[in-house]
């Protein structure tokens, strides 16, 4: 099972925010540069605006960071699009066999290994920020031209 792809979509529509603030784009402009549902793309929308990252009109297009670009890290994007609660990331299997050596301790052994890379995983994404996304789709299509 991989991470709900809500989290990267968020962080498509952060960036395309950013690169086209001297535009108004729509749901629909949005959807097209994802390759998604427009209803999708307001539903993720709505998740980023509950999260403060940014502000939106009902039934106006467009909308704009809340926040500037150096402030919202991809640990912001992941909380506000809901992709996993506190440390759910990974799920272990319910009630395993008591009668079994295995059964009776894999839980309690594999928790903490499994509550420490979420951990780690959170910490990465706390360290990178819109900006540097940004930064380097800017730089990524210097290289193409």
């Amino acid at each position: 099972m991989s991470i709900s792809s809500r989290f990267s979509i968020g962080i498509h529509i952060l960036t395309l925010i950013e690169t086209t603030k001297d535009e108004v784009i729509s749901s629909e402009y949005i959807a097209g540069s994802v390759n998604a549902n427009p209803a999708m793309i307001r539903k993720i929308m709505g998740m980023l605006k509950k999260a403060e990252l940014i502000d939106v009109r009902p039934g106006v297009a467009g909308a704009r960071l809340a926040k500037d670009l150096t402030e919202v890290t991809l640990l912001d994007v992941y909380k506000a699009v809901s992709v996993v609660k506190d440390d759910a990331l990974f799920n272990i299997h319910d009630n395993p066999s008591p009668n079994c050596h295995v059964g009776r301790n894999i839980q309690a052994t594999i928790e903490p290994i499994f509550h420490l890379a979420q951990n780690a995983l959170e910490q990465v994404l706390e360290n990178v920020t819109i900006d540097a996304i940004v930064k380097d789709i800017q730089a990524r299509e210097k290289q193409l031209n």
